[in-house]
């Protein structure tokens, strides 16, 4: 599709710091699902930090730190001063100690299955902004993350570390503010989410899964998707997608080809993408646009806006610098940095898209219908994003009368269209153990279709003659290419006496320890 900045898509990793209250009587673990889920990548490492700001007496100021490592619970205490009741201490401890293995233990096996490394310490008797701060600082630190009850806090903590601050809110919904910008050349423009967060730390906006987000664009200072911001999606007028495009220039056009016209431009210091329609795609626009408006989802190239002017249709876009995954798996470099483990969670993310759009849109199903190497870009944050939803429908857009006959026509058509979304999965999948594109291999004169000349050899045993021979660390992790095997070849066999869900597809790509 798009060619992209050179580096891999999963880099060495930094710290990501939750920062919990600890002297609630129960542990909830919301907060580190949610950084889990949305700011951590792979190779980073969470710190769990538990703030017991009432432990003994109020005068007692005794800090002690408790972590979990592979061994076990491990604890270290120091004195510094004040009044304290050794036993209350004690007790407090070991019922802090136990709440936190348990609440805890059940997130050890998936940082393990995505590389991340999750410590924990609990704080008593220092302030929790002190404690908060100092920990950023002695470490490279790029998200900090406070719990809903630590919320007073942010605004503090802000003013003395330079890394994105979250606030969680409970229900997917976290308060973002961007780090202190260096110099004048890093403050993004009047009306982003950084201008307000920056400016005025009380205003809350809520954000719901957010892209997770490491570094800014080669282009811009400024990474949070527009997709995600306060005000977006939103109509734009022509005028204005002319000042973004350069006029529609010709140097700002990233493809052109059958009816397909894609621009690059610059909207509020982010590189977007604003794809042109030509006046006999009427339909398509409007069908796109009506998908595209009801979904949002980390793994998805979201819609941040849109423009219908007479003959004039654009859809507008993030734009994903890093290109296209057709693109890394053409390029010997890039092919090689894409281990079996990022190649795995690849898998599980586009997978997770699909079990949104067949199962969570709140209109009901929706269906992709070109699921392949070349529709999955990476963001700036490197996650991975299904795109061009030009052949998605809506399967509850056209229903019939409630005639039990035409119900079921329905049903078996529903059927076939998820059953079609599942197959190119498994094609998918088996594009990431290749290491080819399915287009690629067809168009390379071979006489076969990469699921003509890869499936005997799987089914016979022979999964090595298909794996991509450019991997060759033999330390990588190649189990997790057995799971993606066997999902693949599920999801290709996926007859009408099957008719298994995406979710439980997903069940098989999953990493194991047997």
């Amino acid at each position: 599709m798009m060619s992209g900045a050179t580096s891999s898509p999963r880099d060495e990793g930094e710290k990501v710091i939750v920062v919990m209250d600890a002297n609630r009587s129960k542990v909830s673990v919301d907060a580190v699902r949610w950084a889990l889920k949305y700011v951590v990548r792979p190779k980073d490492t969470v710190v769990v930090l538990g703030i017991l700001c009432e432990l003994g007496r109020k005068t007692s100021c005794f800090p002690f730190h408790v972590g979990i490592g592979n061994a076990g619970i491990w604890e270290r205490l120091e004195l510094s001063g004040g009044e304290v009741n050794p036993k209350e201490v004690e007790e407090e401890i070991e019922k802090k100690r136990e709440q936190y293995q348990s609440s805890l233990q059940p997130l050890y096996r998936q940082c393990r299955k995505n590389e991340v490394k999750l410590e924990v310490k609990l704080t008593a008797g220092i302030d929790a902004k002190e404690i908060t701060i100092e920990e950023a600082q002695n470490s490279n630190t790029r998200w900090i993350v406070l719990d809903s009850h630590l919320k007073k806090e942010k605004v503090f903590i802000h003013g003395h570390v330079n890394c994105h601050i979250a606030v969680y809110k409970g229900n997917e919904v976290a308060t973002l503010m961007a780090p202190k910008a260096s110099d004048s050349s890093q403050i993004p423009r009047k009306g982003t989410r950084a201008d307000k967060s920056q400016t005025d730390p009380d205003n809350d906006e809520d954000l719901c899964r957010p892209e997770p987000e490491p570094e800014p664009a080669p282009q811009s200072p400024w990474w949070y998707p527009l997709a995600w911001r306060t005000g977006f999606p939103r109509s734009f007028a022509l005028t204005e997608l002319q000042d973004i495009t350069n006029r529609f220039g010709e140097e700002n056009v990233v493809l052109d080809q059958d009816d397909i016209k894609l621009y690059k431009g610059i909207l509020q210091e982010t590189p977007v993408l604003v794809r042109r329609f030509s006046g006999n795609d009427n339909g398509q626009f409007w069908s796109e646009l009506k998908i595209l408006s009801r979904v949002r989802h980390i793994n998805i190239m979201n819609l941040f806006g849109y423009c219908c002017t007479g003959s004039s249709m654009f859809l507008l876009f993030d734009y994903p610098c890093m290109g296209s995954l057709e693109v890394f798996l053409r390029c010997e470099d890039k092919a090689e940095n894409l281990s079996w483990r990022m190649r795995w969670h690849i898998g599980q993310e586009i997978g997770a898209t699909l079990r949104y759009l067949h199962e969570e849109c709140a209109d009901g199903p929706i269906v992709h219908l070109s699921v392949c190497s070349s529709n999955i870009v990476f963001s700036h944050a490197a996650s991975a994003m299904l795109c061009n939803f030009a052949t998605a429908k809506m399967l509850n857009d056209d229903t019939p009368s409630n005639e039990a006959s035409a119900q079921e026509s329905l049903n078996k058509d529903q059927d076939e269209y998820l059953s079609a979304d599942i197959h190119d999965y498994g094609v998918f999948l088996l594009e990431l153990i290749a290491g080819k594109s399915a287009g690629d291999f067809q168009a390379q004169g071979i006489g076969k279709s990469l699921i003509d000349w890869a499936l005997p050899r799987m089914e016979n045993g022979s999964l090595g003659e298909v794996m991509d021979p450019r991997i060759k660390d033999a330390d990588d992790d190649g189990m997790v290419v057995h799971h993606m095997a066997r999902a693949a070849l599920f999801c290709l066999k996926n007859n009408s006496s099957l008719r298994l869900s995406i979710t439980e597809f997903m069940t098989l790509l999953q990493d194991s320890d047997d």
